[in-house]
């Protein structure tokens, strides 16, 4: 049900069955492989079984601050999954760890396996540097999605009553702290919550943990003087902007610090713009979304250019070879564009959700499910980044934060597909399958069945529509001029309006609309100021953005310029069946002896093939780049 300022509902993920085509495998080796994978590595690395809570002092191995939020992560995973596929295995383990987690809860509420066990006598003693408030919200979100999946009350009453006691411990009364997180989560968590019970209080706590952040005297400072520590996180760079406490929220125009905990705030501050319809909250997540979108994010849909810190820096600072781009930070690019798209149903927020997700987040998961990039470069090679997680996935990590998180987001990515408003379905991402909503207060499904992105027909059959019709509100990418419409064979006008989404005459049950998008290999530059990009090009066709490895190119991929047209060919038998870009290149020839000379370099003409970003470093470790000499300035 649409509140506040919220226009449109997302179908829920349970409402969406994803079936064959681009993404039907991919969900099924997540919930066959990774997401076992996953329990395993929970397991042999202590995080499951520190819920018991029998570590003592001078045992090995004590329950780091942030384990809990990695077992949440895949509690949640493992409910979206559960709730579409069942399966015995992962049903026994999932009650298992809940049981774990509800029984370590503590008499006063308070969850939290490290500050139990290891250092008691520091809870909430460190908000700026550790992650008590953020493991809560992981396991909000976690006891939301599992109770929305079963039915069952243990976990989501377990963690009401934890928020109930966050709520004593923070807020601005008698006796209370007047903290808030230095890695934000808890607050969009505490919005599902209020969902999932309808309980006022919970919205109203995360609106104080939002509009309390960056207020004066500043809480981290006076908390890091309790502790006789000077007021500044150790690396991080400016110390309030890394957590994006540097000013009110309402008052920060340009994304600052820590990438992934600006997505979260940023995903926070429209859910609770959405239940309220604060205006001043919308204005500055429309400027924070136009600082991010126009000056700091990747072409792949990456957010987070540097290393140090894991952060923003500057506008325009979009390094190739060095970016960061951690997978989570795309994870939340896309949470937040989902919720944008909920305060305004426009395709831009729909189009950068769908950049996000199939490229910057898809790429930090094998094919096989089992391995994982942290940092995702667009320049990339061996030799360059010895001892590097940047050059190959890896099975696992200390802060293992990217894989439950890819797992959760693929696991529920049927709550991206599709929204009920203004009396239409509407339609943001093309997956094979069937979408059910109710609709007018009337059930209403639709079939899809496309084989997008690989092809562009998309063919949307209404199997049960309200007594009037069913209106579908189809986006068009802004990639996609030329798209066609046919309603039963007839042709329709499929001229988008303001929105970037066209409108269907009401369809009855046992219509059929096919979309047809124009999937042609197209060249993308980046602005002047980008430096890194400087006479050089991207490839994309559709929503994939593609890339050149060694394996397929030979050496010096980044020195590969694309000359003339680009084919898409299909090749079942290449990375599970993919559609690669074939054309003629141009190469620089290097030579012998010195290092400088005053010729210019020879060019070579060679073939060239370019596969999807999301699948590069699925065939062995080798030189990748994304950014490509510009053939028209060579």
């Amino acid at each position: 049900m649409a509140t506040g300022a919220r226009r449109l509902v997302p179908v829920s993920w349970r409402d969406v069955t994803v079936a064959a085509g681009f993404w039907g495998p991919r969900l099924a080796t997540t919930r066959a492989v990774t997401l076992p994978l996953e329990y395993q590595q929970c397991q042999q690395t202590g995080r499951i079984d520190a819920f018991r809570l029998a570590w003592r002092d001078g045992d090995p191995n004590p329950p780091h601050i942030f384990w809990d939020s990695d077992v949440a992560k895949w509690i949640e995973a493992a409910a979206y999954s559960l709730a579409v596929q069942p399966d015995t295995a992962l049903q026994a383990q999932l009650d298992e760890v809940i049981a774990l987690v509800v029984a370590a809860q503590q008499p006063d509420g308070y969850l939290n396996v490290h500050f139990t066990v290891v250092e008691p006598q520091k809870r909430w003693s460190n908000l700026r540097d550790w992650h008590e408030l953020y493991c809560a919200g992981h396991l909000m979100e976690a006891a939301v999605a599992h109770f929305t999946a079963t039915g069952d009350r243990r976990l989501l009453d377990c963690l009401a009553r934890y928020a109930d006691y966050i709520g004593t411990v923070f807020g601005r009364g008698e006796g209370q702290r007047r903290g808030y997180c230095g890695h934000e989560e808890v607050e969009l968590a505490l919005i599902k919550l209020f969902r999932a019970t309808g309980e006022p209080r919970y919205r109203d706590l995360a609106a104080y943990f939002i509009d309390e952040r960056g207020a004066q005297p500043h809480y981290f400072d006076l908390e890091a003087a309790e502790r006789d520590q000077k007021p500044l996180a150790p690396w991080y760079g400016p110390r309030h902007e890394y957590n994006q406490s540097h000013l009110p929220v309402r008052q920060q125009t340009t994304a600052e610090g820590h990438a992934v905990r600006a997505m979260y705030l940023y995903s926070g501050m429209a859910d609770l713009a959405a239940e309220t319809g604060d205006r001043d909250l919308l204005a500055a997540l429309h400027a924070l979304w136009a600082d991010v979108t126009e000056q700091k994010m990747y072409v792949t849909g990456g957010v987070g250019s540097s290393g140090h810190g894991e952060r923003f820096t500057s506008g325009y600072d979009l390094p190739n070879q060095t970016a960061y781009a951690e997978t989570c930070a795309a994870i939340g690019l896309v949470f937040w564009a989902h919720r944008m798209l909920q305060l305004e149903p426009d395709r831009r927020y729909a189009d950068v959700l769908e950049l996000a997700l199939y490229n910057g987040a898809l790429s930090g998961i094998s094919l096989d499910g089992r391995r994982f990039f942290y940092a995702n470069p667009l320049l990339a090679d061996p030799q360059r980044h010895q001892g590097s997680f940047a050059v190959e996935r890896q099975e696992w990590f200390g802060c293992a934060c990217c894989p439950p998180n890819i797992a959760r987001l693929l696991t529920s990515l049927g709550e991206y597909v599709a929204a009920v408003g203004q009396g239409a379905l509407w339609v943001h991402l093309f997956v094979n399958g069937e979408i059910r909503a109710t609709v007018a207060g009337a059930p209403a499904t639709v079939a899809v069945r496309t084989a997008y992105p690989w092809e562009g027909e998309v063919r949307l059959q209404v199997l049960a529509a309200p007594a009037a019709g069913l209106p579908l509100r189809l986006r068009i990418p802004a990639w996609a001029a030329g798209a066609t419409l046919a309603v039963d064979g007839a042709p329709c006008p499929a001229v988008a309006d303001a929105s970037g989404y066209l409108t269907t005459p009401p369809l009855p049950a046992g219509a059929t609309a096919v979309l047809t998008l124009p999937l042609l290999p197209r060249r993308v530059w980046a602005k002047p100021e980008v430096r890194e990009d400087n006479g050089r090009v991207a490839l994309f066709r559709g929503p994939l953005l593609y890339c050149l490895e060694e394996l397929d190119n030979g050496p010096g991929v980044d020195q590969l310029a694309p000359v003339g047209e680009l084919t898409a060919e299909w090749c079942p038998d290449l990375l599970g069946g993919v559609t690669v870009l074939r054309g003629q290149g141009r190469r620089r020839v290097s030579w012998s002896g010195e290092l400088y000379r005053s010729t210019p370099p020879a060019w070579e003409e060679v073939a060239l093939t370019a596969v999807p970003y999301a699948l590069w470093q699925n065939r062995g470790v080798g030189q990748m780049a994304v950014w490509l000499p510009d053939a028209g300035q060579a």
